[in-house]
């Protein structure tokens, strides 16, 4: 096996990044920097999506609470609605939360 120089690779990385108009095409360009309008931020996306899945299983739950305290404007049917929606987010962000950890480990499983 070869030995890779990493600061070589990275110089590479950056000129094909530049050639191609990346996000991060200039060197010592920060990832607040390289925000353009209209792109959003990976980590910034992916904690906007559970926020929405955490508001869901809120919303959720306090409809099923005026439930059962027998709220006349809590129908049987919206709170059923309102809980499938809540399970079916939740189930698809542990799907997305284990696609994202196997892809980190097969990355990390990576020979050098």
């Amino acid at each position: 096996m070869s030995q890779i120089d990493i600061n070589g690779l990275l110089a590479q990385m950056r000129s094909l990044a530049a050639q191609a108009g990346g996000p991060f095409a200039a060197a010592g360009t920060t990832q607040a920097d390289a925000a353009a309008p209209g792109r959003q931020d990976f980590g910034a996306l992916l904690k906007q999506a559970v926020g929405g899945v955490e508001e869901t299983q809120r919303s959720a739950g306090r409809l099923a609470d005026a439930f059962e305290r027998g709220d006349p404007r809590a129908d049987l049917g919206q709170v059923m609605v309102a809980l499938q929606k809540a399970d079916l987010s939740f189930r698809a962000m542990t799907e997305v939360r284990n696609k994202l950890v196997d892809a980190y480990k097969d990355i990390m499983n990576m020979p050098m």
